[in-house]
């Protein structure tokens, strides 16, 4: 079998160590489609945190108490930058992680596509399955703010990118929407769309929604892919409650004024059968009476305590496809 599944950020990247240890189990085939709208350039280098959480997390290289980066990382070129006065400066480049900015930025820069540079880093970490960024073509998610543009006083609203929205502001200014720059443009990357055609099953990783999930829904083809496909599309919710497993989907929701809860999330993505993406929807024991139209809807624990947690949760998933 064939699974293909749709990730971004730390729980999809956690969702996936998961995802890996079923298939080894059953000899299944396990291709990732990773969001790249968090991709960004600072001091000159090329940084894709999706990618990289996925890539670091499986390969054994992710550090355990942050969720995110390097494990035993070191700062030394961040506290340079810093006595330079560098900017920006909310933003920190770990020194491990620099070599992977500094690989893939040489190798994009001779002009391979992020796809093969992406291919080329993992044949270091052996993450144990195929990742596929959602496009090689620049794709960034920006934030309409109201936060003043320096030598601005009268305010009013500009898009920063999101990187600077969550690590700088943490999402506390005011927010009115989010726009996924060069999506309109952009193509599948190498091995997407041949990658959903054979595939038995997608899975949609209980990942942010609206930042990791969207932006590779906004990749020209890629939704149409889903819900012409003839494999069933399972999302796995990443509200338990009323609140996210982890990160900031609730504060992204709320720009949309959608619900922060499992039928909220839900009923964003929508059933295939009305124009959305999903066949089924996994929720949480807590949420089992969640309802969402038209949609099939199972529960099963979805906190990712450990590995054997996880590879339930992928099992219950693929048992509702």
């Amino acid at each position: 079998m064939h699974i293909v599944v749709l990730t971004g950020g730390i729980g999809g990247a956690r969702f996936l160590a998961g995802v890996r240890a079923y298939a080894r189990e059953t000899g299944d085939e396990v291709t990732a489609v990773v969001n790249v709208g968090d991709d960004v350039i600072m001091h000159g280098l090329r940084i894709c945190p999706d990618l990289d959480s996925v890539m670091y997390t499986l390969g054994g290289g992710a550090d355990p108490e942050r969720g995110w980066g390097r494990v035993g990382e070191t700062w030394t070129v961040k506290n340079e930058l810093a006595a330079y006065g560098a900017e920006p400066s909310w933003f920190g480049l770990g020194d491990k992680d620099i070599a992977t900015h500094l690989v893939r930025t040489t190798m994009l820069n001779a002009g391979y596509p992020l796809s093969a540079v992406t291919e080329a880093l993992c044949a270091r970490w052996q993450p144990g399955v195929r990742l596929l960024p959602a496009t090689d073509d620049r794709l960034e998610t920006h934030v309409v703010v109201d936060v003043p543009a320096a030598g601005d006083d009268d305010g009013g609203q500009r898009a920063i990118h999101f990187q600077e929205w969550w690590v700088r502001y943490r999402g506390d200014v005011p927010t009115h929407r989010f726009v996924f720059v060069g999506a309109e443009a952009a193509k599948p990357a190498a091995g997407v769309l041949d990658a959903l055609a054979s595939a038995d099953v997608v899975l949609v990783a209980p990942s942010n929604p609206v930042v990791s999930i969207a932006p590779i829904l906004a990749v020209p083809g890629l939704r149409e892919a889903l819900t012409t496909g003839r494999a069933p599309v399972i999302g796995v919710s990443p509200i338990i409650g009323d609140a996210p497993v982890r990160g900031m989907a609730d504060r992204c929701l709320a720009v949309l004024d959608v619900p922060c809860t499992a039928a909220g999330v839900g009923g964003l993505y929508g059933a295939r059968s009305t124009g959305g993406i999903l066949d089924g929807w996994l929720v949480d024991t807590t949420d089992a009476r969640t309802t969402v139209p038209d949609l099939t809807v199972r529960a099963a624990p979805l906190w990712m305590t450990d590995e054997a947690a996880t590879v339930a949760m992928v099992r219950a998933a693929l048992e509702l496809a």
